[in-house]
């Protein structure tokens, strides 16, 4: 960790927890007392991808830093770290929250987010959780630098990384519900914006190789992802409950916030503060169904749609009943690998600034 403007000093003390949203003065959020000559300063752990959106995420980060340390660097230990390769940004922030970091701010797009999502979890508990009390617990936060901020979206965030650095002096924080997903593997992993099964977790593997080509790259995987697609009979069970056969399964989207794909509503109801996920199941859809209601898709007004079907769910389950093993999952873009998984929610897990 490279350190910005006053070093990297870990020092164990404890910030409280907030169920809902509370506001902070700048001076309270980053640890100033008016009452105290002996305030400390704050630990902000900036974990960035250089390599994101083609490198632009690098150069843009380069451009940002001297305003994040005019900004913060007074009253804050600012330390950025570098990203070397795919789950790395998974290491940085345990690393960090163990050391009792006061926020670990995620700076890249929405694969960096989740990868720091994930860093807050290990063998499937909380990493805080695994640590001796008197440590002081750890914040999130999103720069949006990326090719995709899908997730900034769900809460009107524009993408402005001066403006993101705002919500950090501000300090505004509420717990946000966390996604998780499981296997026969029994492996856990995380996800902060939408899991997605068959044709859109297809479309996002192919586009994940196109990166370099900006936002034409969602363009890209789904006209590879159509190519040979067909729709599935999958089994599925909601909140632990009976098994259902649902036939001509197009895809699964699990939010826990609105948008993915650059934009796409897929799951306008979801809601990250309630504690349950939005569930939209599309079936015997065709290629041109999407092409003529692609702009519902974007809109959000798909639900009313033939042959599309949404509920409120704590849980989903779902399987191949071919068993064939190919139909693929994806959360927030990360392929994932292939059913059978479970698919749940963590109500109120990760504390996060906004």
């Amino acid at each position: 960790m490279v350190a910005l403007g006053g070093g990297f000093s870990m020092v164990n003390t404890t910030m409280v927890f907030r169920s809902e949203l509370q506001p902070f003065t700048p001076e309270r959020f980053l640890g100033i007392d008016s009452s105290s000559s002996s305030s400390r300063r704050r630990d902000l752990v900036f974990i960035v991808n250089p390599q994101g959106a083609n490198g632009r995420t690098g150069r843009e980060w380069r451009k940002l830093v001297p305003y994040l340390r005019s900004r913060l660097g007074k009253e804050c230990n600012i330390c950025e770290s570098l990203t070397s390769g795919p789950c790395h940004a998974i290491d940085i922030t345990r690393e960090a929250i163990r050391e009792g970091a006061d926020a670990v701010i995620a700076v890249g797009g929405d694969g960096t987010l989740h990868e720091v999502v994930n860093g807050f979890f290990w063998a499937g508990k909380p990493v805080a959780s695994q640590m001796n009390e008197s440590t002081r617990s750890t914040v999130m936060q999103l720069i949006p630098l990326g090719t995709g901020s899908d997730f900034a979206r769900t809460f009107g965030w524009k993408n402005d990384p001066c403006e993101a650095i705002e919500r950090v002096a501000r300090g505004l924080r509420s717990k946000i519900d966390v996604g998780v997903i499981s296997g026969e593997s029994c492996e856990h992993h995380y996800f902060i914006n939408i899991a997605d099964i068959h044709l859109s977790a297809k479309a996002g593997f192919h586009a994940a190789r196109y990166k370099r080509f900006g936002k034409l790259c969602y363009v890209i995987g789904s006209l590879q992802a159509f190519m040979g697609h067909q729709n599935q009979d999958l089994r599925i069970k909601f909140n632990e409950g009976e098994w259902v056969t649902f036939p001509q399964v197009t895809a699964i989207c699990a939010g826990n916030a609105k948008y993915f794909g650059g934009g796409m509503k897929i799951t306008p109801n979801a809601d990250p503060f309630t504690g349950s996920l939005e569930v939209v199941i599309l079936q015997d859809f065709k290629w041109y169904d999407f092409v003529m209601k692609l702009h519902r898709l974007y809109s959000g007004t798909h639900l009313s749609v033939k042959n599309v079907s949404t509920r409120s769910v704590l849980s989903i389950e779902v399987e191949d009943v071919s068993g064939s093993g190919g139909i693929y999952i994806q959360s927030d873009g990360e392929h994932l690998g292939f059913l059978p998984k479970k698919i749940g929610i963590l109500p109120a897990a990760i504390e996060m600034i906004f």
